[in-house]
């Protein structure tokens, strides 16, 4: 029975100890998502105050956290922490404002745990895209000035500064666009018609409706309003 007591206390001791280490030092880095296979992001024998041997010998490797996908692993010769895998943004996070992926760098005989994670930065990798490559109104030449048809924005995976930043609508006689925005704060767009039509002077009238980004290179994307 003492003896088991011993064992129970010595367990206890050293699992105090791992969860401390794993408390300890945790690193961050930045990438942009994208990067090609191998692109270094960080060194982590010289983060860590580590040397190369000392990575080797104790087999150093990279696990994520929650998933069985390798986005990162570790140069053993150099202590580089390395793009293995493809990192999309949008697939990985989504719309949220900042996208985090931890992971573990392990360490075997005896097994030592640091806790490290890198924030992935939005490239602007996707323009902005409209429900439909048409719009159809049918407009009667009765219609007074100031009628509005709201338009369905634009969409864009982006974030920030690379999602839709404005609208761009063709230059024409009758027709002007205006952005609104709701009590939540969201946006959308409406075709104001700003000279009256005349179906004698024209049957049909098409514009082009344009969403543009804010991105370097901007990217945009348009839709036909018939």
């Amino acid at each position: 029975m003492a003896h088991m007591m011993r064992f129970a206390e010595t367990c206890g001791l050293v699992f105090v100890f791992f969860v401390l280490h794993c408390a300890h030092g945790e690193l961050t880095y930045t990438v942009q998502e994208e990067l090609k296979h191998g692109s270094v992001i960080g060194n982590v024998a010289k983060d860590l105050g580590m040397d190369l041997g000392r990575l080797s010998a104790r087999k150093a490797r990279v696990e994520m956290e929650g998933s069985d996908k390798e986005y990162f692993g570790i140069n053993l010769r150099s202590g580089n922490l390395i793009v293995a895998g493809r990192i999309d943004r949008e697939e990985l996070c989504g719309e949220k404002p900042t996208c985090l992926l931890k992971f573990d760098l392990i360490l075997e005989n005896p097994l030592e745990l640091h806790r490290m994670s890198v924030q992935v930065q939005d490239i602007n990798d996707n323009p902005p895209i409209f429900p439909k490559r048409e719009i159809k109104l049918e407009i009667t030449e009765s219609t007074a000035k100031g009628a509005r048809y709201r338009i369905n924005a634009a969409q864009d995976a982006d974030i920030g500064q690379n999602s839709v930043q404005n609208y761009i609508l063709q230059q024409n006689a009758n027709f002007v666009f205006s952005m609104q925005t709701r009590s939540s704060g969201s946006k959308y767009g409406e075709l104001v018609l700003d000279k009256e039509l005349d179906r004698e002077d024209q049957n049909e009238l098409n514009v082009l409706l344009t969403a543009v980004d804010g991105g370097s290179p901007q990217r945009s994307g348009s839709v036909v309003i018939h």
